[in-house]
């Protein structure tokens, strides 16, 4: 009788060290699953526009300038959304055909405005000059994150004054009230 208890034991040990091993191998596929779906996958995105558009593919992998479609920053308060006609300029004869390339050409047929979802907003009394940010040297980058990295882009910083006013401090420009004030 106690042989047969120590056998039963024995048989319950094994099943066990292999639930155990099962067990262990299933949370281990899980977490590395999780792990790899993260880092694949962004974790922000920005809000779903009427015409998708991949900062990510024009910005990264072409190495297309923020200038050279958001001209305005160079020289103005705003950056501004660019024209139709400047996709155009490019897409009335590179991949014509893309879904989203079609959908961009009947809004210019229709000569209609795209309206695009805002992503960076500041309040109306709040003065903002992308000109001078950029004459002073700073990098889009510091305020708007690795945008050429983004398929959608994502509000990064929520610019609230204690933001700003760190940066000033931090590039040891004035953080006077009628800087951004006016």
């Amino acid at each position: 009788m106690t042989d047969l208890s120590s056998q039963v034991r024995s048989r319950w040990r094994k099943l066990r060290r292999t639930e155990l091993i099962l067990a262990a191998a299933a949370v281990l596929s899980v977490a590395a699953a999780a792990w790899g779906y993260f880092l694949y996958y962004p974790r922000k995105i920005g809000p779903e526009q009427p015409i998708h558009f991949s900062h990510r593919l024009h910005a990264g992998t072409k190495q297309i300038s923020c200038f050279f479609c958001h001209p305005g920053a160079m020289n103005t308060p705003r950056s501004g959304v660019p024209p139709l006609e400047t996709c155009l300029l490019c897409h009335s004869r590179i991949i014509v055909d893309h879904p989203e390339i079609v959908k961009l050409r009947a809004y210019y047929d229709a000569g209609k405005p795209v309206k695009w979802a805002r992503v960076n907003d500041l309040p109306d009394f709040v003065y903002f000059d992308h000109s001078a940010h950029v004459r002073a040297g700073f990098d889009c980058g510091r305020c708007h994150g690795d945008v050429a990295g983004m398929d959608r882009v994502w509000l990064v910083h929520d610019f609230q004054m204690g933001f700003c006013v760190q940066c000033h401090r931090d590039s040891g420009f004035s953080h006077d009230c009628l800087i951004c004030h006016r």
